[in-house]
């Protein structure tokens, strides 16, 4: 047995007791229904902010964006804002779910939604939505482990055994101590995860000979038409090598697998919409969860702003960038290395759609001088791709109890037997995952694209609970259901369920280059706004008020502030406009053309490097603005009153019980 696969097991290994011990400690202090779901809503400051950030940041971040990064180049690194429209999306919406959960007694967000608009149909929407979120999304997660260990035992672990055994442990210790044990496994996993991606990266800065050694090699791929889309003649971004330009602002392509995107398939409009994508992981029903589990709103900002936005963006704006742009340069881009610009041969070929495999071999350049470092960094990144995982299962799991079988079946469910089927809901979750990904591991890529668009959708149904009182049940109802279908019918899973019924789309995959989160949501709005003003009752509406006015007393800003209100829109606007919509065009030359060489550098990097990091810079200080100064995400002034303190052993809705006229069920 070679030093590389002893140091695995014995890091794994060690990995795993931390888990098993937390999910035994777990068990055993979830007394009620609420500590076992919401971990007793004590969650504290340090690790809220560690474990929210390990659910945002999941293995994806690890394995998966480096890998694309070397594969579409720096027009596809702008995804590395996801830093910071992932906790945008907390920043709208985390402090005034938490003050509704306090007030209220809240476990789910279907029992918030339920109350607000006195129906169950949006209760249901909601589970419905987390589950399609939860299991291809963890279905992808698992089998990315299975994968990786595959590579790193060169074959001797196959990929589906891998995935179940690397699996059992997650399942044990999840369905054993609920969402405490996830909270603290997840701030290991998250320290892990930062950890691994910072040593990977400097894997790949050392292998490119350094800074400098690196920006040369680049500056040489520049002025080459090398590259999976060539360049991207002129359409709105120049004729660059697109390995260093956004091909415009919008494609007007029937979508990929119809008409191939000129250039690329990142363009301004591409790289907003995906943003969008990204921001539905925040505002998925697992995420209301995490803000119901916490004492107070006292982590929401810290997390947003410091450990998301700027450790994570520094994170990914360097350290995934050497991997990823790295790679051209090491033998990963054979028409690099044929045409003698590379810097070393030290990764195999893997142009040939083999990105997802990089940052293994990355890895396997240690098994020879560090086999120790290898099983560090194989459980990193297992701990990166299990802390998303982990999350989801326990929050749909609680769904599946409180919102379908407490709520249907049992309304007097005890403690005991909502943390039994609490348990249980796990199991089918992580099963169904696992299913899926061992006998149609292409069905489960085709699913996995859809969840993130499907967590987006979420959006007018929580801006209706925290902002907009007159948008209605109906309306918000309807353009949910809509708008799940309008992402499935632009996301390939459309074609084939097509395909199923012999007839053929018009449209491709992300038609116009618009992701299927903004198809969706342009059909959700389109039709909640409409049937809202044509829906609109006295009765309901003054019922939804008494939220409203809630969080109006609690949360209104000083008058000294209220001025701020159209400089905080001008500068969200500008920022979603210049950084990471159509104006990110502009990044692709303003600081020297990418085939200007190092000397023709402003700052001795591509441009459209340079412009990513002063947008990341610009994007902590719009999200310092909006969390602390606008005070979206600091403590309320005046302490909320809890009106139920524990819904676990009752069969009303916690509205009802709190006296607020809650859902006629």
């Amino acid at each position: 047995m070679s030093a590389k696969i002893i140091w695995l097991a014995v890091f794994v290994a060690l990995y795993w007791t931390y888990c098993i011990y937390w999910g035994v400690r777990g068990a055993m202090t979830a007394k009620t229904a609420s500590d076992y779901f919401i971990a007793g809503r004590r969650l504290s400051l340090w690790v809220f902010i560690l474990a929210a950030t390990a659910t945002s940041f999941s293995g994806w971040t690890f394995m998966g964006h480096p890998g694309l990064v070397y594969r579409d180049g720096f027009q596809y690194a702008y995804a590395s804002f996801y830093s910071i429209t992932i906790p945008f999306t907390g920043v709208i919406f985390l402090k005034r779910q938490w003050m509704l959960g306090k007030r209220y007694g809240y476990v789910t967000p279907g029992e918030m939604f339920a109350d607000y608009f006195r129906g169950d149909a949006i209760r249901i929407l909601t589970v419905m939505v987390a589950l399609l979120f939860s299991i291809p999304y963890l279905g992808l997660q698992l089998r990315a482990s299975g994968f990786l260990f595959n590579v790193l035992t060169d074959g001797g672990l196959s990929i589906d055994v891998g995935m179940w055994v690397l699996s059992l442990v997650v399942l044990v210790y999840v369905a054993s101590g609920g969402l405490r044990a996830v909270a603290y496994v997840d701030t290991l996993q998250c320290i892990l995860l930062g950890l691994g991606i910072i040593i990977t990266g400097m894997i790949a800065l050392n292998l490119a000979g350094g800074w400098e050694a690196l920006n040369g090699g680049l500056a040489k791929l520049g002025a080459t038409g090398i590259g999976k889309w060539g360049t991207t003649k002129g359409l709105g971004g120049g004729d660059y090598n697109a390995y260093f330009a956004v091909p415009g602002v919008i494609q007007w392509t029937a979508g990929l697998g119809k008409e191939t995107p000129v250039g690329g398939l990142w363009t301004g409009i591409m790289i907003l919409t995906y943003m969008f994508a990204l921001m539905g992981i925040q505002s998925a029903p697992a995420f209301s969860m995490w803000s119901f589990a916490n004492a107070d709103p006292k982590p929401f900002a810290p997390q947003q702003v410091w450990a998301s936005s700027f450790s994570i963006g520094l994170i990914l704006f360097f350290f995934t960038a050497f991997q990823g742009m790295g790679a051209h340069l090491l033998g990963a881009n054979g028409a690099v290395t044929q045409a003698g610009i590379g810097l070393a041969t030290a990764l195999p070929d893997l142009t040939a759609n083999k990105q997802g495999g990089l940052v293994p071999h990355y890895f396997n350049q240690m098994g020879d001088t560090a086999p120790w470092l290898v099983g560090l960094l194989s459980v990193c990144a297992l701990a990166a791709m299990q802390s998303t995982g982990a999350a989801y299962m326990s929050t749909a799991g609680a769904m599946l109890t409180r919102d379908l079988y407490k709520r249907y079946l049992n309304p007097t469910a005890s403690h005991a037997t909502q943390k039994l089927f609490g348990r249980l809901g796990v199991a089918f979750i992580v099963g169904a995952a696992l299913i899926v990904a061992t006998f149609s591991s292409d069905a489960l890529v085709l699913l996995g694209g859809l969840a993130v668009a499907f967590g987006f959708q979420m959006w007018p149904a929580l801006l209706s609970v925290t902002y907009f009182p007159w948008l209605t049940r109906q309306g918000v109802t309807l353009g949910l259901a809509c708008g799940l279908v309008a992402v499935i019918f632009t996301e390939n899973f459309g074609a084939q369920i097509a395909g199923a019924f012999g007839f053929d789309l018009p449209w491709g995959r992300w038609p116009w280059t618009i992701h299927s989160a903004g198809w969706g949501m342009l059909v959700n709005l389109g039709i909640a706004l409409p049937i809202s003003a044509m829906t609109q009752n006295a009765d309901d509406t003054s019922h939804r008020m008494k939220y409203h006015n809630f969080l109006r007393e609690h949360i209104a800003l000083p008058e000294e502030k209220r001025k701020l209100i159209p400089v905080a829109w001008g500068i969200t606007l500008a920022w979603f406009f210049f950084g990471i919509g159509p104006g990110a065009v502009i990044g692709n030359d303003i600081f020297g053309a990418p085939n200007a060489g190092v000397e023709g550098w402003t700052f001795g990097i591509p441009s459209i490097w340079a412009w990513q990091i002063l947008f990341w810079i610009l994007g902590v200080g719009m999200m310092w603005f909006l969390a602390y100064k606008m005070e979206m995400s600091t403590v309320p002034d005046r302490e909320i009153e809890a009106l139920v303190e524990d819904i676990g052993d009752v069969s009303q809705t916690p509205a009802q019980q709190a006296g607020s006229g809650g859902a006629a069920n």
